[in-house]
């Protein structure tokens, strides 16, 4: 429920970026379209699957964590930083544990929804750091773009799950130096405690 609940926003914050940026290159609008649809397919599955474990769509109280993080898009490039870079490359951690957890309760349809959508992030962060690279000062580095372009609470900690998919990464067109950057990443305003 809160998986599809997370997707739902994400559609909604992608069509409002398309609204506010009117301005944004026509390749990156046109390259909005299909990872809206992805999001959309990824609403149904999971409000689909939810039903038929008992629990409808709407039938629980929602969060609204994703738009709330939206405000603080103010370019395109604090944008593609902060969903697709932020959360969807989160999500290429959370969505295989997520597959092992479904798989250990003996939920291999869930299962396969989470691996699905793994494979569908892979894209959608690739779209991110493709438009990063266009958009970022050429004088930083991809990671220091990336950092600077992301507005406090959201930090690159954020953009990790549990258990580091560094190939996912790699995948999705991260350097090697990125990756490594992001896996030891630490905010030097933390006191060691996880505040994510």
């Amino acid at each position: 429920h809160i998986m599809a609940n997370h997707e739902l926003q994400a559609l909604e914050v992608m069509a409002m970026i398309l609204l506010a940026f009117p301005e944004a290159p026509a390749e990156f609008r046109s390259g909005m379209v299909p990872i809206m649809f992805d999001e959309q397919r990824h609403t149904k599955m999971h409000a689909h699957r939810a039903a038929d474990l008992g629990v409808p769509f709407g039938e629980l109280p929602v969060n609204c964590y994703i738009w709330n993080k939206a405000q603080d898009y103010d370019s395109v490039l604090a944008y593609v930083a902060g969903l697709p870079m932020v959360f969807e490359g989160a999500n290429l951690d959370h969505s295989l544990e997520f597959e092992q957890h479904f798989l250990a309760a003996g939920d291999p349809r869930s299962a396969a929804i989470m691996q699905a959508i793994h494979n569908d992030e892979i894209e959608h962060v690739e779209f991110g750091v493709r438009w990063l690279k266009q958009l970022k000062d050429p004088q930083l580095t991809d990671f220091e773009a990336f950092e600077q372009a992301l507005k406090w609470p959201i930090r690159p900690s954020m953009a990790r799950g549990g258990v580091f998919q560094a190939e996912a990464r790699i995948a999705a067109g991260l350097s090697p130096e990125f990756v490594e950057t992001l896996r030891s990443w630490q905010d030097p305003h933390e006191t060691g405690r996880n505040h994510d």
